[in-house]
């Protein structure tokens, strides 16, 4: 069934379940867990980054029956703007707030401000506009179609962001804030991330 009517409405169904889904036993070793006992939440997480592997060659698996490359995808091909925004981790989902459109712009200038608060210079800003721009289009709505992961950063689960902030949901700033010190823990800065994405096709 998944093969014959695997496309958009079976996606967007697992990126559905996937965004609410409670979060199963750890997967890590005795080192990752003592990191994150220790705070480190940009610890290597086995099971996150084996679900985001899988998205991607959903991704590409789709580029192919499209007859598509991956060279020059659309920035925007593997994510959606759902409804409302996912829940998890004891975070409802909720509605956005009326009147309140993402902007962008905005968004790529809070995020600039911010690099420095990293101790980032302004040669990673270019690292960090492309990764972001390749993983949501600098959107805090965005929800990637066949993972669930969410927000600007493209967190899995979006309700990571909450150790940034209770407002991850809606709020660009919290997810930029969680963002960089996702990049900064895991891979070192922006441009490290940005390469890690160019050769696996996530971060």
């Amino acid at each position: 069934m998944v093969i014959v009517f695997g496309g958009g409405g079976f996606v967007a169904y697992r990126a559905v379940q996937n965004a609410n889904r409670p979060p199963g036993p750890p997967a890590f070793s005795m080192e990752e867990l003592g990191k994150l006992a220790a705070g480190d939440l940009s610890a290597p997480d086995p099971e996150t980054d084996a679900r985001k592997n899988a998205a991607e060659q959903a991704y590409r698996a789709d580029l192919l029956k499209k007859g598509r490359s991956g060279a020059g995808k659309d920035p925007g091909f593997d994510w959606v703007i759902p409804k409302r925004a996912p829940g998890g981790d004891g975070f409802p989902a909720t509605n956005f707030p009326p009147g309140s459109d993402p902007s962008p712009g905005s968004n790529k200038a809070t995020a600039k401000t911010m690099l420095a608060s990293q101790g980032w210079g302004d040669d990673q800003w270019g690292c960090l506009e492309r990764l972001w721009q390749k993983e949501s289009g600098w959107n805090e709505r965005a929800m990637n179609r066949y993972s669930g992961a969410y927000g600007i950063p493209q967190s899995l689960p979006g309700s990571k962001m909450a150790s940034a902030g209770a407002d991850w949901q809606t709020n660009a700033a919290t997810q930029i804030k969680w963002g960089l010190g996702y990049i900064k823990g895991r891979y070192g800065t922006p441009c490290g991330a940005w390469g890690h994405s160019q050769s696996s096709g996530w971060y």
